[in-house]
């Protein structure tokens, strides 16, 4: 079967060079965009999209805190071990990531406490599990009572607290490693972050 002229390279030559240009097979797959329009805002298309979707949020929340809730349960039947470790942590770090768009800011910090519990304890099998109930229902007390006035007072001194625990663990627990220890009891160094 013989090549297409489209297929082939083309040649231009000249006294002292040769041009070679490769077939631009990729002009095939490529499809025609419609003018750029001027009127036209991908942020404001993004904004539109998450307030349709905005009904679904409340749903999802709680979807996610009853998946926080399972993988404690978990823990709490088999133990730490690699599979509910991770279970356990990624539950909590999702919640922390979605909270804010979903509505619910102050779900996300003690969600980030659990996170750190689990990412910087040295040995799984001495967290308490009181520990993290703590945790998990902080995060579930947060979220059931999110439509009160004075969450964000209420939020604020529970997670406060749950951070100082966390932190007088933390420290119990790397106290062998101090360079280490320095590095995860330091205030965060984001803006905007909460340090309590």
């Amino acid at each position: 079967m013989g090549q297409d002229k489209a297929d082939k390279p083309s040649v231009a030559t000249y006294a002292d060079h040769e041009v070679i240009t490769p077939p631009n097979k990729l002009r095939m797959a490529a499809s025609t965009v419609a003018a750029w329009d001027p009127y036209d805002d991908p942020v404001a298309r993004a904004e539109q999209a998450l307030a349709q979707l905005s009904s679904e949020f409340s749903a999802w929340m709680h979807s996610e805190c009853e998946r926080l809730d399972l993988a404690r349960h978990q823990v709490k039947a088999k133990g730490f071990n690699k599979g509910t470790r991770e279970a356990l942590f990624h539950a909590a770090h999702d919640i922390k990531g979605e909270a804010e768009t979903f509505g619910y800011p102050w779900v996300a910090a003690p969600a980030d406490s659990l996170c750190r519990l689990i990412e910087h304890t040295p040995d799984m099998t001495r967290i308490p599990f009181t520990l993290v109930d703590q945790h998990v229902d902080a995060v579930r007390a947060i979220m059931r009572e999110s439509p009160r006035a004075d969450i964000a007072d209420i939020a604020k001194a529970l997670t406060k607290r749950l951070r100082e625990v966390t932190d007088e663990f933390l420290a119990r627990e790397n106290h062998h490693r101090p360079d280490y220890l320095d590095g995860i009891l330091a205030p965060p160094l984001a803006p905007g972050e909460q340090s309590f």
